[in-house]
Parts: C-alpha cells; structure tokens; sequence
C-alpha cells in the first residue's frame, strides 16, 4: 500500500479525534452516486453466519456488518471517517473537559415502534461500564465516572479526566444505544434497534435478512426495500453466484478472488483498511512469558514473504497502530527484517536452544488469507527451531476461544480504529476488558494510554502512541504483520455503496438497485 494512501483520511482523522464541540442536525453525508430505483433486496454475499446478535459482543466482522445496519451509535463516522453525530445531534465538552454534555435527537424511534430518549443512552452506557455485562467495548468507557440524564434530550457524561478519544469511541457498534426495556437474551434472537433497517428474518447458516425502517431517523431513507445476507462459505463461490445475478453485493479479502471477479457484470472497487494481520502472543501462556521467546519469533519472521505469500503482495507491512495520523513506523522495532541469527541468539537467553512448540489456533471462515498466512509463519518459523502446531477452527469457536483469551498464540485479523485509544486501550492496559485476549500489559503502557487520552493537542498525542507503538514492539506482544485491502464486488444493477477504510458497510443505507 502506497504511504501516502491514507492522506485525506489522515487529515480527516486529526480533526475527529479532539474532544471539540460538534452541532449539526444530520449525520454522515450521502454518497449515492449515479441514481438508482428505489427498494428491491440487495443479496450481500458473506462466508460465515454471525456468531451473535447482541451487538455489545459483536467481535466477529460478519456480525459487525449486519448489526451496524440494525443498530444507532451516539456518535458516527463519515466516509473519511470524520466523527460525526449520531443518536446525539450535538456534543460539548466543559473548558475543564470533566464533562461532555450530549444533546439527543428527537423523534428518534426503536424498531419496535418506542420512542428513544436519554434513559435509554444512560441505561445502555451504564451497562456496558457494568462488568457483568461482559461488553468488548466497556475499557472505551473507563474515563466515565457517571451518567446523567438530567431531561429527556440531555445525557452528561461525568469524567475522572479528559478524554480527547471519546466521541470517537462512541461510534462503533459496540457502543450500540439499546432500549432500556430489552434484555440481551431477547435481542440475541429479535434485534430491536434504531438504525436504517430492521431484522426480518434469520435462517440459521444459511440467510439474515433486513427489512428497511421507514421511520428511520436519518435525513435521507434508505433506498433498498431490504437485505439480504446471504451465507456462502467461499468466495470463489460468491464470484459465481455474482455472475448468475443471485447475489449483487460481497467483500473479498482474497485477492486472487478479486482479480478473477473484476469484469463483466461485476465491478470491484478496492479499499485500503485500517484492520491488521497479526500473529498475536498470549505472554501470560507457557513459554511465550518469556520476552526472549517471544524476541526470537519477532525475529524469525519475514513480514513481507507472508504478505506476498498470502494476500499476493496486496498491502503494506505494518507496526502496531494503522490510524492515518498516529501510524507506526515499521522499521522501528527489535527486527525491522528477519534475522535468524538474532532469533537463535534470543532462543538461546531463554535457554531453548533447541527449539520451542508454539499452539497457535487459526480461524478459518471469517476472512479468506488466514490458513495461508499460518502456514507460512508455520514453514519459516520452523527454521528458527519454532514450532508453530496449527488448530484450524471455524470462526464462531475461533471468536469463543478468543474472547475468552483461551490459547496460545492465534494468526488474528483485527479491526483497526481512527483512535489508537478505541484501537489497543482495551488490549493493552492493565484493567483493558480484553486485555486477557492481549495477553501483556505494563505501567508504562497505562501511563501512556492515560496521557494520549488527556490532551486534544495531536502532535502530543502523536509522539504518546508512537511510545505506545514502541513499548509494544519491544516487548513483542504481538507479532503485527500487514495491513491489506478490501475488494468490495458490486452487480451493474448496484449504485451508491461507499466503502469504507474500517470495512463497515453502513453505506447500505445510500444504496439502490435497479
């Protein structure tokens, strides 16, 4: 990926991210492109079922991309990824920034026909800050000390400090403002949210399908009567169900996919992302507690050679964080390239000169390169005496073990995020939600996580995470391998659909179909 092909979203980014007072009375702005009739079910070809519907827990991507489409957010991003309002028409922080005060939209209904209003935002945030709610997001929230609700339209948000990542973090999915008289039992099965279309009908592994809110709040309705997801388990199989016009819609992340649908009846318009490949190491878990393990499989790998072996060279060798405006340096770390030499000498400190077995869990489902990208980690690890032993696990019992932070080592395509506060302060802080996942932390990276979060000022937050970026580097928490692209495939019939650098598809609510 060309380094500069991130600059608009990078200049958008910096201006998002402060916590600055924003007023406006409509949300993202519309892209629809050429025009296209109004309603029909759009098919969108997916690899694997969601895994669960309550969008507090929504790790997996196939569910993300279906709840985005059910559920509101507070705050939302635009396609440069601006912050932008949501559920909150309006947000403004106090000069001290102890508190950030948001005014509601009015009018603003569930899909279950009740009115939305701020006990429900106080309901779902406080909630999602309850431990025993178990929500992926709830470290997003670690600054709120309390929420008030003093009128209906008016939800205060009072802070133990600052928090210049918070309108940011309002905005994805995770953070999902939910009635406060349902439960999660009830929307795991009938989702009942306030975003641009409804939930239909499920049939299990194999269809979701949406139904358009008529009474949704936005300024513009969505055009589609309907959509349908449509359970395919490969790609290839998507290419053909394109081209005998049973499905008009897909996201590859296999590029030879892609390569093979461009043409014809099918468009493919690709997009680089903010999410990471990575081979993530649990440091709490047998011989990774060991730093020089963990050292000399840093060293062992060839990021370049997964990437070409893998994903065909499409994309970019990465360090930690991938947001436009606080991106790692790469070449900034133990072994910018691979050194088996270095690797042994590391083996050797920790006293396993003759060779380590690493379990390593892969999912297989939920995104096309991830068996590829095992298996060459496998074959080069190997020649440093590192013994990768795969378990290929279909996505669902993949995202279980994940969560749960139950292995060893797992080859892990992550989302990324415009704020590296909303991307890593969950995983790499001491009292992070899923910092079990991680599986490393420090007071260094609190310190610095608290720092980035208590100032608005971007070239200081800048140089914070690139200290971030290094802590985690040096300390091989993970091994982070590249960034890639998207291939979002579209039928003739298909207009108006944006794709996005976070792989959200909330640009279903401009699209039409002829």
């Amino acid at each position: 990926m060309p380094r500069g092909a991130f600059s608009a979203i990078g200049a958008a980014a910096a201006l998002s991210i402060a916590l600055t007072s924003c007023s406006s009375s409509s949300g993202p702005v519309s892209s629809t492109g050429a025009a296209g009739a109004s309603g029909g079910t759009l098919v969108v070809g997916v690899t694997t079922d969601p895994d669960t519907l309550f969008p507090w827990k929504a790790t997996q991507f196939q569910a993300v991309n279906v709840l985005t489409n059910i559920y509101g957010t507070l705050t939302e991003f635009d396609k440069d990824l601006n912050v932008v309002p949501g559920l909150a028409e309006s947000w403004k922080p106090a000069e001290d920034g102890k508190t950030l005060t948001l005014t509601l939209r009015k009018g603003v209904t569930f899909g279950d026909g009740s009115a939305f209003d701020s006990k429900d935002v106080k309901h779902s945030l406080d909630k999602i800050m309850d431990e025993a709610t178990a929500a992926v997001a709830r470290a997003s929230l670690s600054s709120v000390k309390s929420v008030e609700a003093p009128d209906a339209n008016t939800v205060v948000l009072n802070l133990i400090a600052p928090d210049a990542a918070l309108p940011a973090n309002l905005a994805t999915v995770n953070m999902a403002m939910l009635s406060s008289d349902d439960t999660e039992e009830k929307l795991n099965t009938t989702p009942n949210g306030t975003g641009p279309f409804l939930m239909k009908k499920r049939v299990a592994s194999q269809s979701i399908t949406l139904a358009r809110n008529d009474k949704y709040w936005g300024g513009e309705k969505p055009k589609l009567g309907g959509v349908e997801f449509r359970v395919i388990p490969d790609e290839s199989s998507i290419v053909s169900a394109m081209q005998s016009g049973n499905v008009q819609l897909a996201v590859f992340n296999d590029p030879l996919v892609a390569q093979t649908a461009q043409g014809g009846a099918i468009t493919v318009a690709k997009t680089p992302q903010l999410n990471y490949h990575a081979l993530q190491l649990n440091a709490t878990h047998g011989e990774l507690k060991d730093l020089n393990v963990r050292l000399a499989i840093q060293c062992a790998v060839d990021r370049k050679q997964v990437l070409d072996t893998a994903a065909l060279g499409e994309g970019e060798v990465t360090g930690p964080i991938t947001s436009p405006v606080f991106k790692s340096d790469p070449q900034q770390r133990p072994c910018p390239t691979r050194d088996l030499a270095k690797a042994a000498e590391y083996l050797g400190k920790a006293g396993k000169a003759g060779g380590v077995t690493i379990k390593t869990m892969v999912s297989q489902g939920e995104y096309a390169t991830s068996v590829n990208e095992a298996q060459n980690l496998k074959a080069q690890l190997a020649e440093a005496k590192i013994n990768l032993d795969l378990e290929v696990l279909e996505s669902g019992a993949f995202v279980d073990k994940w969560v749960a932070g139950d292995f060893d080592a797992a080859v892990a395509l992550n989302g990324g995020r415009p704020d590296p506060d909303g991307m890593y302060g969950r995983y790499f802080t001491s009292k992070g939600n899923l910092n079990k996942v991680a599986g490393y932390s420090s007071p260094e990276l609190d310190k610095l996580f608290a720092e980035g979060k208590a100032t608005t000022d971007q070239a200081e937050r800048k140089a914070i995470y690139a200290k971030v970026s290094a802590e985690l580097e040096n300390n091989a928490a993970w091994i982070w391998l590249f960034t890639g692209y998207t291939y979002t495939g579209t039928t003739l019939q298909v207009k108006g659909f944006v794709p996005m650098a976070s792989g959200s598809l909330q640009y279903l609510r401009t699209t039409t179909l002829s």
